[in-house]
């Protein structure tokens, strides 16, 4: 195939815009799949991880291609999360364009501007996509004023404020040039094929092939995939290359391009085309793959640093053991390094017996750590900490732009709680579905836990969503602050006699006849200290007989933390203890008599 029949085009937006769906319509509707298939009937095809499904999200950034016209289309579906715009940094360099989707009630959010921005400053071609036209409150108008806007503050040369727009409703498979949408996406079909240039390649094919490493897949029958877009000149299968900067010599053993969900081999790719080589087990993200007699690298892939870290080690609780298939520190270790392979914005640093693990946020890291517990780890963590940096001999916090949506009734409760974490307030406006929108300026510090307050404040409607914003002299305005907590004094099984008396004390995290330890916290106190509770006792059983003491125990409903909610109750002389079964609480110090001196130290 000729490269300008290729177009390699990314799918960017904020999170819940509509970019999966929209490849859903361009795979059903370029007949990528016969019509008995059971992708025709499915939605979200191209989330493939069961948190992705779960959480309704898109976690890592896939590939696919479909054809259409005669021309080939390689589709890159990022994630719209801002914790994942590792994904988005280094997926974007295998695009020649982008199709930017905008939700036509909501506009241009914080992940917008962040997406827009890196495709801007790598000079890709952008496509606008206003979604979901059909909702009763959207505000067509205005949302294309917001984003005129948009470009104009992102737009790195005056040629990029030229871009088309389209409009669509991506669940039902249509989109038009006008409000007045056609019954199928053949108008996006040909605005990639016109609008979006074909690759830009490095003519000079004598001087060897060209191919940077963007991301890296694995099975369990050909090992390990470089995936990237070649750059410059062929690749053929077994040519022997180099993997720079490293400059290790490899041979291609087999050399396969994109089709839908899957992949076929093919013995040459021409510059241009995005593929997948095995047979290059050393090369890694952010690595060129080339051939020639003087072989040279292509600039690496630059990233944002992590904002983030949190411990992660071996379980070290009573219960350790019981209930993970992987428990050592090595094999922590070891699935750390893995990960690092293909989750280039993680750092990882020795921490004691486990991992000091840096990331984007806390969605990014509690996401890695749901996966190592589905597949079988047993560990521990710790309380989510800022990673400061130092500049000019001066201590630098990040700093992030937040955006809040809510319902008018619950502007002083989000008011009150922005004030207690120091966040300086940008601009507040009323939106034309009567919600009111602001925008506040917060450390990254400030931002832990937020978002559970809010829920709980707003009963569950905020609308919330935050990007980076650079960083600022730490002055540790903010300090965190929370109830005791209610810990077990004994260690054995819960009983409903002494969760009753218990629940008087504060909020209950457990439900009877579940095993607990001395130091294990099993709630939430009413007061601001600590309180040791006993949870194991029995009632003591006599030949007494009242009317009252034989009345059945009427416990209320305990509490159930998701991960998330488990990292932002900890302080810092406590832990997560992670299995696959079981998420527990514990403070450091088991010990309630050490814990109390180390306290008074």
């Amino acid at each position: 195939m000729n490269k300008d029949r290729i177009r390699n085009v990314a799918i960017i937006a904020h999170v819940d815009h509509g970019k999966t769906t929209l490849v859903d319509g361009l795979l059903k509707q370029s007949h990528t799949f016969r019509e008995n298939q059971a992708e025709m009937s499915q939605t979200l095809i191209m989330d493939s991880m069961d948190q992705e499904h779960e959480r309704g999200i898109t976690i890592t950034a896939k590939q696919t291609a479909v054809f259409y016209d005669g021309y080939k289309i390689n589709i890159i579906d990022t994630p719209g999360h801002a914790d994942f715009s590792g994904e988005v940094e280094r997926t974007l360099n295998m695009a020649d364009g982008v199709l930017l989707i905008v939700d036509a009630q909501e506009g241009p959010m914080p992940q917008t501007k962040f997406v827009l921005s890196k495709a801007l400053d790598l000079k890709l071609k952008p496509v606008v996509i206003i979604n979901k036209i059909d909702k009763p409150a959207a505000r067509i108008e205005e949302v294309k004023s917001e984003i005129e806007s948009l470009f104009l503050e992102l737009a790195t040369d005056e040629s990029q404020l030229n871009y088309p727009i389209y409009y669509a409703i991506a669940r039902e498979g249509k989109a038009g040039k006008t409000t007045d949408l056609d019954d199928d996406l053949h108008v996006i079909f040909e605005s990639i094929i016109n609008d979006i240039p074909a690759p830009k390649i490095d003519e000079h094919a004598e001087k060897g092939a060209q191919l940077l490493v963007a991301a890296l897949a694995a099975d369990n029958y050909l090992g390990k995939y470089a995936i990237g877009k070649i750059a410059r000149g062929k690749l053929k299968k077994g040519e022997t290359v180099k993997v720079l900067p490293n400059n290790k010599q490899a041979k291609i053993d087999k050399i396969f391009t994109y089709r839908g969900l899957g992949k076929e081999e093919t013995d040459e790719a021409i510059a241009g085309d995005i593929v997948a080589l095995t047979g290059v087990q050393d090369a890694n993200i952010g690595d060129t793959i080339a051939t020639g007699e003087n072989p040279t690298a292509l600039p690496t892939i630059e990233l944002e640093p992590p904002t983030l870290s949190i411990y992660i080690g071996p379980n070290t609780s009573p219960l350790k053991g019981k209930e993970g298939e992987f428990t050592t520190s090595r094999q922590i270790a070891e699935r750390l390094e893995k990960e690092l392979e293909t989750n280039i914005a993680l750092k990882i640093q020795p921490d004691g017996l486990g991992y000091k693990v840096s990331g984007r946020g806390e969605l990014h890291l509690s996401v890695l750590i749901e996966t190592m517990r589905r597949e079988g780890y047993e560990l521990e963590a710790g309380r989510p900490e800022v990673v400061y940096k130092e500049e000019n001999g001066q201590k630098l916090e990040p700093v992030e732009d937040l955006t809040i949506e809510v319902d008018s009734e619950f502007v002083g409760a989000v008011s009150q709680e922005m004030g207690i974490r120091k966040a300086e307030l940008k601009s507040q406006e009323l939106t034309s579905q009567n919600t009111t929108r602001f925008t506040y300026e917060i450390t990254t510090a400030a931002l832990i836990g937020l978002r559970n307050n809010l829920l709980t404040a707003t009963k569950g409607t905020v609308i919330m969503s935050s990007i980076p914003h650079g960083y600022r002299p730490a002055d540790s305005k903010y300090k965190p602050e929370r109830n005791g907590a209610l810990i077990s004094f004994e260690t054995g099984v819960s009983t409903a006699y002494a969760l009753d008396a218990a629940q008087a004390r504060g909020v209950l995290y457990i439900p009877p006849q579940v095993p607990v330890y001395q130091g294990m916290i099993v709630g939430l106190s009413n007061k601001k200290d600590d309180l040791d509770i006993n949870v194991c006792r029995e009632k003591q059983l006599t030949n007494m007989r009242t009317h009252a003491s034989d009345g059945a125990i009427q416990l209320t409903p305990y509490t159930q933390l998701s991960l998330e909610q488990c990292l932002d109750f900890l302080l810092d002389d406590e832990l997560l203890e992670v299995t696959p079964k079981s998420l527990r609480l514990r403070k450091r110090q088991l010990d309630p008599i050490k814990r109390k001196r180390e306290a008074r130290q």
